[in-house]
């Protein structure tokens, strides 16, 4: 009995989770946001990560223009709604000083988008505070990762919608 009852279990969890909707690909809205302090370069090296059909339908909802992330052709258009997205929906804070943030670029990896950007002439801080508001237009259900990496100490945490910030003291 308790094998039948262990099968039915998990037949149960795998139609709840491939049981999205037609307009949830799926069921997990999340992003992750790595900040790296590299004291030698003094820099942060910021990273993240956003599945890019959620990506490509914010953009689209907030600028009105035709998105494809992935279409080289359109690589240059991609590159400045990347940038004016990010720059508006995640701030970095050094001892708690506003990181001036440069885009670097994007990549499509499979089904994300990873984003790169960097402060620069930045004094390896004691503290990082990340705020992140990635996909909070379009999700109430959002959940950002974020770790701050500082030589081989990693400090990591989930920020539930509607919160947006973690602060990482070293």
């Amino acid at each position: 009995m308790h094998f039948l009852n262990t099968k039915f279990v998990t037949l149960f969890l795998v139609l709840a989770l491939t049981g999205a909707t037609k307009e949830k690909k799926h069921p997990l809205h999340v992003s992750t946001t790595e900040v790296n302090i590299n004291a030698k370069e003094k820099t942060l090296e910021i990273s993240s990560r956003i599945f890019s059909d959620d990506f490509e339908a914010i953009l689209v909802k907030l600028y009105k223009q035709k998105t494809d992330l992935g279409n080289p052709a359109m690589k240059t258009q991609m590159d400045a709604l990347v940038k004016r997205y990010l720059l508006s929906h995640l701030q970095i804070k050094a001892n708690g000083k506003v990181a001036a943030l440069n885009y670097i670029g994007f990549e499509i990896d499979h089904e994300a988008t990873n984003i790169y950007l960097e402060a620069e002439k930045i004094t390896p801080p004691k503290s990082v505070e990340v705020s992140s508001t990635i996909l909070y237009d379009m999700f109430d259900d959002q959940m950002s990762i974020v770790h701050v990496v500082k030589g081989s100490t990693r400090k990591s945490t989930k920020i539930l919608y509607p919160d947006k910030s973690f602060l990482a003291n070293f």
